[in-house]
């Protein structure tokens, strides 16, 4: 699907949110990777094969927790 040098990495890759956009619509909050992944402004992703990818926004400050 990726037609830049050196190729964006895959949807399966670990890193896939490094991929380039193709689309942006940041008033609907959504935007197309080069290699076919959906990303959301809630930080979840629709995988090319239909797999959801649920969000993984970090937690506030306020609720983490740290070990004494």
């Amino acid at each position: 699907m990726c037609q830049h040098q050196t190729p964006c990495p895959s949807a399966e890759s670990a890193d896939r949110e490094s991929a380039r956009l193709v689309a942006h619509h940041p008033e609907q909050g959504w935007s197309l990777l080069c290699n076919g992944v959906v990303l959301f402004e809630d930080t979840g992703e629709l995988l090319p094969d239909g797999r959801v990818i649920d969000p993984h926004r970090p937690l506030a400050s306020s609720q983490v927790m740290t070990a004494a």
